[in-house]
């Protein structure tokens, strides 16, 4: 699997604070223990844009989907729907032409032709590509200098204490520094918006987590390609195509590392995101 090229973190702190404001986030949203309750719609999460870098979502209280687009709830052992409702061949019907929306091209790996438009679509953006694998953030037992030759200790966006985003635990996507082929500001994307990744018959919700290099598309973080089923080593995991991304407008996980207001949201968005397009 090709290298990541994240070459501005550490050495470009001060870029990526022209580039990005750290989305400023609540505190973690109490989870209910004991049985998983039965089966019902997933529902949004309160929603606050962080100053800044964010407008409010746009999200709204949504009817149940029919049963062709629905997919099995799957529940954890804290109640909320694992990954939501909607199926992925259902995203990926919607998601089929291309609107394109970015001025030029990106490559996913700096040793390619470009070949990855961003295509726009009503509430929400999206792509097709890659997926390498970012183990940036906190210092893990999986995520470390031995374990990723890329490895860095920051993430453009923060959690809630300030520290830097957890890439084992937290499901979160990369998009490309703002540069003349796309600026993801302008379509409503920043950190801590929310996006449904797609690969094979999975669904995996994650926020937008960090910035990447600006002529460079496809990466998420460990703990997102675990929940695909994709190989999580940073140094040779992945996949070299056949992931889907779509990012939804103006959408804010707040707090941004709480993964269960994601699925809440993300899920509520993509029914609405069927419904519209």
């Amino acid at each position: 699997m090709h290298s990541r090229t994240h070459v501005f973190l550490t050495a470009g702190t001060a870029l990526l604070a022209a580039a990005v404001v750290p989305a400023t986030v609540l505190p973690a949203l109490a989870v209910p223990t004991g049985p998983p309750p039965a089966a019902e719609p997933a529902t949004a999460a309160p929603s606050t844009a962080a100053p800044s870098t964010s407008a409010p979502s746009t999200g709204a209280p949504s009817a149940p989907e029919p049963a062709a687009t629905r997919a099995p709830v799957r529940r954890g052992a804290a109640g909320p729907p694992a990954e939501g409702t909607v199926s992925a061949a259902a995203l990926l019907a919607r998601a089929g032409g291309c609107d394109r929306i970015s001025d030029g091209l990106y490559r996913t790996r700096d040793d390619t032709p470009p070949t990855v438009a961003v295509c726009d679509a009503k509430g929400a953006v999206f792509w097709k590509a890659d997926m390498d694998i970012d183990c940036d953030g906190q210092l893990t037992a999986r995520c470390n200098h031995e374990s990723d030759p890329y490895y860095q200790e920051q993430t453009a966006f923060t959690q809630t204490d300030g520290r830097h985003l957890n890439a084992e635990k937290l499901p979160y996507i990369v998009v490309p520094m703002t540069s003349s082929i796309w600026d993801h500001s302008s379509s409503g994307i920043h950190g801590g918006s929310v996006a449904a990744v797609i690969h094979a018959d999975k669904v995996q919700y994650a926020v937008v987590g960090d910035i990447g290099p600006p002529g460079i598309i496809g990466e998420a973080s460990h703990a997102a390609a675990r929940g695909l089923g994709i190989l999580t080593d940073p140094a040779g995991g992945g996949v070299p195509s056949g992931v889907t991304y779509i990012v939804f407008k103006h959408s804010q996980v707040s707090p941004i590392e709480n993964h269960d207001a994601a699925v809440r949201l993300g899920n509520e968005l993509a029914n609405k995101f069927l419904r519209e397009n």
